[in-house]
């Protein structure tokens, strides 16, 4: 947004140093053109009055002394033509044998008794020479004209000189307006750039993350109170739901493990029947809110944790929490495999976040991958990210139930009865998007389930 601001303000600062300094040159251009115009048309007047006077030798000796003298001065050629366009007299260097429009029609209305009241525009490519005239005598009395062919060359001087000040200055003033643009755009987006640092911060879980830039206008100062205020609502609302949540799980769970004590010292005074099967019902569903009380409290610290991501050693996680796990799998019959793990692969993540996900994901697996099933660790650097796959060849989950797997309580119907609180895969996502990773979840081919954990490599 920065630069396309910026790129606004200097296009309508050209546009206006441009609509200023063209007119301005223009503007010169012409005063120059009418002053090279009054000044050679004054002279021309004179000739055509020595024209007119003209009667004896004496007087075209003059006349021609005259337009000698003044084409040796100027550069110019002086022609003194009669009403049939013959020359009377003449000076200045010789022009191309070729008839000029512009020379023949000022010709032709000087004979008609009228000046040269406009030339072309001097600019500093052209002309080279303008052409003007002036009749001899008045009215129904003129009797022939002066044509002055004049260089333009100190006219297009001037008309460059003055024309190189103008750019010189329409650049300083760009640039000077630049440097104001620069100016200007910075301290507006100086508080826009903090509110949006602030609401990724908030994005990414970090909720004391708060706006602090005090610049800009006061609309966005006042957005920027707003803001603050509503992260500290929010991160005090979420603080209490969470203190909610952990202390009515560590208050709940000293109860329940007196209530699972209780039934299981009523066991033994149980005779079999009936009775007995509805005890066993009744343990297993209170070991089971044991489980999901346990869940919930890990749930609640892993959100309210304050630790920092950290340079994480990879692939020394993945060897220890698959050697760790292989007793478990070979109890189970199903065999863990580390096929992949490529060595030194880093990545910033939370402290232990890399083994605790793991952990999560084996477990997931254990309960649900038959005997004899396959489950494959991989660990590799891919897409400048470190990646790790776990992956079964188990029953799988069908694909419309995907992304249920990483909500909170999410268990397939067929699974009901599987030990577990459906908080794993939960608690394994919180963690990877606390550490600036994700959590990705899709079929394993031709069946099964694969997991993969991304982390931003180091």
């Amino acid at each position: 947004m920065r630069r396309r601001l910026l790129t606004v303000l200097m296009v309508l600062m050209g546009a206006a140093t441009l609509l200023l300094s063209l007119p301005l040159a223009g503007s010169y251009a012409d005063g120059r053109t009418e002053h090279l115009l009054l000044q050679r048309r004054s002279e021309a007047v004179r000739f055509a009055e020595l024209a007119d006077r003209m009667r004896t030798d004496a007087d075209r000796t003059e006349l021609s002394t005259e337009i000698r003298r003044y084409a040796e001065l100027y550069g110019a050629r002086v022609t003194v033509v009669d009403t049939t366009g013959r020359a009377v007299a003449r000076a200045g260097p010789s022009t191309s044998s070729s008839s000029d429009p512009a020379a023949d029609e000022s010709l032709q209305r000087a004979l008609t008794g009228r000046s040269t009241e406009r030339l072309p525009t001097i600019r500093p490519w052209g002309p080279d020479t303008v052409v003007l005239a002036e009749p001899v005598g008045r009215d129904e009395r003129v009797s022939g004209a002066v044509l002055l062919t004049v260089p333009t060359e100190a006219a297009r001087h001037d008309v460059t000189v003055r024309w190189s000040l103008i750019a010189a200055g329409a650049l300083a003033a760009f640039s000077a307006a630049a440097l104001v643009a620069v100016g200007i755009t910075r301290w507006l987006m100086r508080p826009v750039r903090d509110l949006d640092r602030a609401v990724e911060g908030l994005a990414s879980g970090s909720l004391t993350t708060r706006a602090v830039s005090d610049t800009g206008p006061p609309e966005l100062r006042s957005l920027r109170q707003h803001f603050n205020t509503m992260a500290e609502a929010m991160a005090d609302s979420i603080g209490r739901q969470r203190d909610f949540v952990a202390d009515a799980s560590h208050q709940l769970r000293n109860p329940l493990a007196t209530l699972v004590l209780q039934l299981e010292n009523v066991e033994p005074h149980l005779s079999p029947g009936l009775g007995r099967t509805e005890h066993a019902r009744a343990l297993d569903e209170a070991e089971r809110l044991e489980e999901l009380l346990d869940g919930l409290l890990a749930l609640a610290r892993v959100e309210s944790g304050s630790a920092e991501p950290a340079e994480q050693d990879v692939s020394q996680a993945v060897r220890e929490r698959v050697v760790a796990w292989t007793p478990v799998f070979r109890k189970a019959g199903v065999e863990l495999a580390a096929s992949a793990v490529q060595d030194d692969l880093r990545a910033r993540a939370l402290p232990d976040a890399v083994g605790r996900i793991l952990d999560a994901l084996l477990d997931n697996a254990a309960k649900f991958v038959p005997s004899g099933g396959h489950v494959e660790v991989r660990a590799v650097l891919r897409d400048g990210e470190a990646a790790v796959r776990v992956a079964d060849d188990g029953p799988g989950v069908p694909e419309e139930q995907l992304p249920l797997l990483l909500r909170r309580f999410a268990r397939a119907p067929e699974h009901q009865n599987v030990p577990g609180s459906g908080l794993g895969l939960a608690i394994a996502d919180e963690l990877a998007r606390l550490s600036g990773g994700r959590l990705g979840v899709s079929g394993n081919a031709p069946h099964g389930l694969a997991v993969e954990l991304r982390l931003p490599s180091c």
